[in-house]
């Protein structure tokens, strides 16, 4: 239950920066890639906080039919151009524009096959219509301490207007 009403509120500090969230996608990537996802160096919740702050862009999506977005670092949220309370209600495939949603699609499985992929390169658009190429993306399944899928994420630190 709690989960639930964080999922609902913007990270910052009297939540921890969603830290339960952002601790899930911290150590699935680090499992998954071997890499870390945020600078070694902070803990605990500055290590949240900075998941949070980072220059680059972090995603993750829920496990729904149609999944929802469930967190977008700062980053994210600019380059979408959308504030927290309208991101994580906002169906991931609307991330893309219709023509590119099959591609989106392709890459969502080859993510559920292999766990990860890094070479992930694509269009996406904000809510205002711009559109943005994100290069060389790492996109992954976010699993759980006993390997049970919660959704997918993606950093991306390279992208360019269009």
């Amino acid at each position: 239950y709690l989960m639930i009403i964080q999922a609902m509120n913007e990270p910052g500090p009297e939540n921890d920066y969603l830290g339960n969230h952002a601790e899930l996608l911290i150590s699935s990537y680090r499992r998954l890639t071997g890499k870390d996802l945020v600078e070694k160096g902070p803990v605990g919740v500055e290590k949240y906080r900075a998941l949070y702050h980072a220059p680059y862009g972090v995603v993750s999506h829920n496990t729904e039919d149609d999944p929802i977005f469930n967190y977008g670092n700062r980053t994210a949220l600019s380059l979408f151009q959308l504030e927290w309370s309208k991101f994580n209600v906002l169906p991931s495939r609307r991330s893309a524009e219709r023509e590119n949603r099959a591609e989106r699609e392709r890459l969502l499985a080859r993510v559920a096959e292999y766990g990860f992929i890094e070479d992930y390169c694509g269009v996406r658009i904000s809510s205002m219509g711009i559109r943005f190429r994100i290069e060389n993306a790492t996109v992954w399944n976010v699993v759980n301490e006993k390997d049970v899928y919660c959704g997918q994420a993606a950093v991306f630190h390279h992208w360019t207007v269009l």
